[in-house]
C-alpha cells in the first residue's frame, strides 16, 4: 500500500461503529505507602494516598476502539449495586455510549483492586461472579444486542470474553447468526470455557497460553507447522475464515484459507504487556472492517501492540503514532 492508501484508511476508521460484547470490569488502584510492618501479622501496612478506577476487561477494547477514531458500543451485563455506578459514571467520563450496559440484580459489578506502594504491586483482590448470566437475563441481552446492531450500522462485532460469564454458547450462535445475516464481521478474544463455541466466526484471536489450553496442545511457541496444524484445525471444525495468534516476543501467526504467515515481533523496550491483546484485537476488528489482507491485518495489529507495551500500565493505542511508524516501514520497503 501507498501513503495515500494508508492515509485513506486510517481516515476511514472514524466512520466506524464496532460492537463489543464481553466481560467488562473496574480496574481499582489503591496508591500508597509502606512504612512499616503490622503488628498483628507480618504483612505489610500501607498508608493510602490515591484511589483510582478505571474501565478494565472488555471496556479496554472500547477506549482502544475509540482512540483509532471508531465508536465503539460496548454491551455487557454488570451488577445493580454501587460499584455499578461508578462503571457507568466512567463509560460517561470516557464518553463512550451505555447503550448496550445491562444491570442484573442477582450479579455484582466485577472490580480487580490492585494495591501498589512505590510501583510495587503489592496485592490484588478480585469481586466478581464467574457463572454464566441466566437465561431470563441471557435472553433480555441478545434482543438488545440485536437492536443495537439493527440501529447503529455496526460495521464490526468483537467477542471480548474473560470467563466472567457474560457470554454464552446461546449469545455467541444467536449473535453470528444475525451478524450473517448482515454480513458484519465477527472478532474473538477467547477464554478458555466457550473455545470451542465461536463456529461460523471470521477472525479467531486467542493468544499460545489460550490456544494449547483450548486444545490441550503439548507444542513449543516456536513449532510453526504446529501452530499451522492447529490453526487448520480450528478453520475446519469451527468453520472459521482466520486464524490469528499472538506469540508475545514471536510476532504473530495468521492463517487463512490454509495458507499462513508470521509477522515478526518489532524490537522495542518493552515496558509492560498489559492490555496488548486488547490493543490487538481492537486494531484487527477495524482493518478488517476496512478490507484490509489478511497479512495486512496481522502487521499492524501486531504493531500496535508492540506499541503500548512501550507504555507503562494498560494505556489505548495511540492513532498518529500508529500511523507514522506504519508509514515509516512502508516507505522503508
Amino acid at each position: 500500500m501507498n501513503n495515500e492508501q494508508i492515509h485513506r484508511i486510517f481516515e476511514q476508521f472514524n466512520s466506524f461503529n464496532i460492537l463489543i460484547i464481553g466481560d467488562v470490569m473496574i480496574d481499582t488502584y489503591f496508591w500508597g505507602k509502606v512504612d512499616r510492618i503490622s503488628p498483628e501479622a507480618p504483612v505489610p501496612i500501607i498508608a493510602r494516598t490515591k484511589i483510582e478506577h478505571r474501565l478494565g476487561g472488555a471496556g479496554n477494547v472500547a477506549l482502544n476502539v475509540q482512540s483509532l477514531g471508531a465508536t465503539p458500543y460496548l454491551c455487557s451485563v454488570i451488577g445493580d449495586d454501587d460499584k455499578s455506578h461508578i462503571l457507568i459514571d466512567i463509560l460517561h467520563d470516557k464518553n463512550l455510549p451505555a447503550d448496550g450496559i445491562m444491570q442484573d440484580k442477582n450479579r455484582i459489578t466485577t472490580i480487580k483492586t490492585r494495591v501498589i506502594s512505590d510501583n510495587q504491586h503489592l496485592l490484588r483482590i478480585d469481586e466478581e461472579i464467574t457463572d454464566n448470566i441466566l437465561p431470563e437475563i441471557q435472553n433480555r441481552f441478545i434482543e438488545k444486542i440485536q437492536s443495537i446492531i439493527e440501529d447503529k450500522r455496526i460495521n464490526a462485532i468483537i467477542f471480548e470474553d474473560y470467563d466472567k460469564g457474560v457470554i454464552t454458547p446461546e449469545i455467541i450462535s444467536s449473535v453470528v447468526k444475525f451478524a450473517k445475516e448482515k454480513n458484519i464481521p465477527t472478532l474473538v478474544d477467547p477464554k478458555k470455557r466457550n473455545f470451542m463455541d465461536y463456529h461460523g466466526v471470521s477472525l479467531f484471536k486467542p493468544n499460545f497460553k489460550e490456544l494449547i489450553e483450548g486444545l490441550k496442545l503439548d507444542i513449543e511457541k516456536s513449532d510453526f507447522d504446529a501452530l499451522h496444524q492447529a490453526a487448520n484445525r480450528l478453520r475446519s471444525e469451527m468453520s472459521i475464515d482466520t486464524v490469528m495468534i499472538t506469540l508475545s516476543e514471536l510476532g504473530i501467526y495468521i492463517n487463512d484459507n490454509g495458507s499462513y504467515h508470521n509477522i515478526p515481533a518489532e524490537v522495542r523496550d518493552i515496558a509492560d504487556v498489559s492490555g496488548a491483546g486488547d490493543t490487538v484485537i481492537s486494531t484487527a476488528s477495524l482493518c478488517l472492517a476496512a478490507g484490509m489482507q489478511v497479512d495486512e491485518i496481522a502487521f499492524i495489529s501486531n504493531l500496535a501492540g508492540g506499541l503500548v507495551c512501550e507504555k507503562v500500565g494498560v494505556v489505548p493505542i495511540d492513532k498518529d503514532l500508529l500511523m507514522e511508524e506504519y508509514l515509516e516501514i512502508k516507505i522503508q520497503e
